[in-house]
């Protein structure tokens, strides 16, 4: 893979506790590691010259639906809320194939790409009939011809309308065989071992479109083969209601049941916990991914991070759906966060930097990543650089760890490096043509809104 050299840096983020903010340093990676901070007389096979260069650990992103690429900014759902949302959504989605999955995929990627998020998880869970065996092979091939680090979820859904669920019968499938594909994609595609560029996790989709016994099964095959779970959980009050009616226990109390709490376990949004419940999850180690502008555009709530992040209950940050966003920029992601929580918590609410920390150490301790996430010899050469020598960042750069947060930034970034390799550079994709992956992708969009008329 060779070596890289970042030639000194003007400011460098590192989220290393002992050293947050280094100033004129040089950074080198060598086969997709960081080796050395510091030294004068450093040289590699390729260099950069950052001396007018912002530089952060890359941006993680930890729970997403990029399927749903496809389907943003449509007039219909624009004012609905999630049961009502997923519902309508779904009389669309039944119609995925590999080809709207790879196109839906390389757009959404290449958009987190563009603004400085270097890893990206995706909660697949829409498998309709016949299409079921490539879909994820279709994100992970994205995957690599951007070169994103990955983890891609085999998600399922095994209770549709008949049985009291909201997706149709077309997108779901019998527990033998999720459990069956499920084993086959782990076997296939995870890669536990250091500096690992795809992973694959088990993900049922939420309390009301799965079966108890599919979340307990797939919790039993996740821990065999050591690979992490996720579902969503207390999204919204319609979430709750259902859950209490059906299993007369609140969701977490419901997830607690069925051996679905620990430090191998994260939930997406938490709005919906009590504080004994938080407790909980601070005693388990059991993580939560905000997801705010979801949140607010499904007008969902507001979760507890304030509270999460006070009793040490493990958190990070997400896009979630491109539908429910509409987009996929964990730049603007960040603001948002820091800018509600100052909304509904004054004081106590996170600082710009705790709120970048979520997006990179949180979000990677939620995917069970300890070589990414801050900027230190030994970590995974994944950072993201933007140009300090432009008119709106003027005066802006005070307190550069809080930066991304207070002030914002609202462009595509400088440079993307993953694993050593820059995969963008002066705000465009590095390893593809964007122009004509534009026009693919434009025409598969439209092909696959042609299946449907539901909106």
């Amino acid at each position: 893979m060779g070596t890289l050299l970042l030639k000194n840096i003007k400011y460098l983020v590192t989220n290393d506790i002992e050293n947050p903010l280094l100033e004129n340093v040089n950074l080198l990676i060598s086969d997709g590691v960081i080796i050395a901070i510091g030294g004068e007389d450093l040289t590699a096979d390729e260099i950069i010259a950052a001396d007018k260069m912002l530089v952060y650990p890359g941006l993680i992103n930890a729970h997403h639906h990029l399927y749903q690429y496809f389907t943003r900014n449509l007039p219909k759902v624009q004012s609905m809320e999630l049961f009502d949302w997923l519902g309508t959504l779904y009389e669309i989605w039944k119609y995925l194939d590999e080809e709207t999955v790879y196109y839906s995929s390389l757009a959404g990627l290449g958009e987190l790409l563009k603004t400085g998020c270097t890893c990206c998880f995706d909660h697949h869970y829409v498998f309709p009939d016949n299409q079921s065996s490539g879909l994820i092979d279709a994100q992970f091939d994205a995957a690599e011809a951007l070169g994103i680090r990955m983890h891609v979820s085999r998600g399922s859904m095994s209770r549709s309308k008949k049985d009291g669920g909201l997706p149709p019968d077309s997108v779901v499938q019998t527990t033998d065989e999720i459990l069956r594909d499920s084993e086959r994609l782990v076997k296939k595609f995870h890669d536990p071992k250091p500096y690992s560029m795809r992973q694959v996790a088990l993900a049922p989709c939420s309390p009301f479109s799965v079966t108890p016994d599919l979340m307990r099964q797939t919790a039993t095959l996740a821990r065999k083969h050591g690979v992490r779970l996720h579902t969503h959980l207390a999204e919204t009050k319609d979430e709750e209601a259902y859950v209490l009616k059906k299993h007369g226990m609140t969701p977490l109390e419901l997830m607690q049941s069925l051996d679905w709490v620990g430090d191998d376990v994260w939930y997406a949004h938490g709005i919906y916990f009590s504080d004994s419940e938080l407790e909980l999850l601070a005693r388990t180690g059991t993580g939560v991914c905000h997801c705010p502008i979801s949140n607010m555009k499904l007008s969902s709530g507001v979760a507890k991070v304030s509270k999460m992040l006070e009793l040490g209950v493990p958190v990070g940050l997400g896009v979630d759906g491109s539908a429910s966003n509409d987009g996929s920029n964990l730049l603007e992601e960040i603001r948002v966060a820091y800018l509600l929580h100052r909304l509904y918590d004054g004081a106590s609410a996170p600082t710009g930097a705790q709120i970048l920390n979520l997006a990179t150490q949180g979000s990677a301790k939620l995917l069970g990543r300890r070589d990414l996430g801050k900027l230190a010899v030994g970590m995974a050469g994944d950072l993201f650089m933007i140009n300090t020598d432009r008119l709106e960042l003027t005066a802006a750069l005070s307190d550069p760890p809080a930066f991304l947060a207070t002030t914002g930034y609202k462009g595509n970034v400088d440079y993307t490096i993953v694993n050593g390799r820059v995969v963008v550079k002066d705000g465009e994709l590095a390893l593809i043509d964007e122009h004509s992956l534009a026009i693919k992708a434009n025409t598969a969009f439209r092909k696959f809104m042609s299946r449907s008329d539901t909106i």
